[in-house]
């Protein structure tokens, strides 16, 4: 298998296991991914997930050029896939929150599948960048509309018409990665970051997720009144008691997802 997927109690990991390529992606890899994707949707015991690559030299260096699709440029856009590279980039049905373990390079398609995640913890070594001009190619899957969404245009446009590549604290710097830490200490940087969500209630990380993604283009009054069904079931959840009673009880609170 080219991706593994491990789910141990709420948390899912789904990791990229072609180390040898870089953890590139090619058809088997994307199809793969969105069998997981679709898996993770229909577990509503899953609370979070954690999407890596595996070694210690890429998260994921894009789409692999060796295995070409066979589609022109325009061909591969023309059916291009609605949720992104990866199933990811672009997903809007995945309503649980998603980190990016960037443990390398996340290139093209993988920096496209980092800015597709909620929260992104990087090790001091990665580097992210969307190289496509350099090989006449285009970052089409989510790079040329969503990272100028989450950073300033200018550096968006400076990463996408050179290929440069922008370091882990670069990255941070212009809020698009969460924390950066020593490579040694990334996995238990992550694991901090999944604690945290895990001590909030389900549905209210649903409801908060589901705002942030389908509000953007809104005004802050328009998308207050905004009705999602993830946000109008944290409003009628028991969990919504349950945390203001253990609050007062001074307790940790037991959530159950209703």
């Amino acid at each position: 298998m080219t991706v593994r997927l491990e789910i141990d109690g709420y948390v899912a990991r789904v990791t990229i296991d072609r180390a040898e390529r870089m953890n590139a992606v090619d058809a088997e890899t994307e199809a793969a991914l969105e069998a997981i994707w679709q898996k993770i949707e229909n577990d509503d015991a899953i609370r979070c997930v954690v999407l890596t690559g595996a070694g210690d030299r890429a998260f994921s260096a894009g789409a692999d050029l060796k295995s070409g699709s066979g589609l022109s440029g325009l061909e591969y856009w023309a059916r291009q896939n609605p949720n992104g590279f990866g199933g990811i980039s672009l997903r809007e049905s995945l309503n649980v929150p998603v980190i990016a373990r960037v443990n390398g390079l996340a290139l093209g398609g993988g920096m496209e599948m980092v800015l597709g995640c909620d929260i992104v913890i990087a090790a001091d070594t990665a580097r992210f960048g969307l190289p496509e001009a350099k090989v006449g190619r285009l970052p089409l899957d989510g790079g040329m509309v969503a990272l100028q969404r989450l950073v300033p245009r200018n550096i968006a446009a400076g990463l996408m018409l050179t290929g440069r590549m922008m370091s882990a604290g670069e990255a941070a710097a212009y809020g698009l990665v969460n924390a950066v830490v020593p490579a040694e200490r990334l996995d238990a940087e992550v694991d901090a970051w999944v604690a945290d969500i895990l001590a909030c209630a389900p549905l209210s990380t649903k409801a908060v997720k589901a705002t942030l993604r389908k509000t953007a283009h809104l005004s802050p009054r328009e998308a207050r009144s905004f009705q999602t069904p993830e946000l109008i079931a944290a409003l009628l959840s028991e969990d919504q008691d349950e945390g203001v009673l253990a609050f007062r009880e001074k307790r940790a609170p037991v959530w159950q997802g209703k």
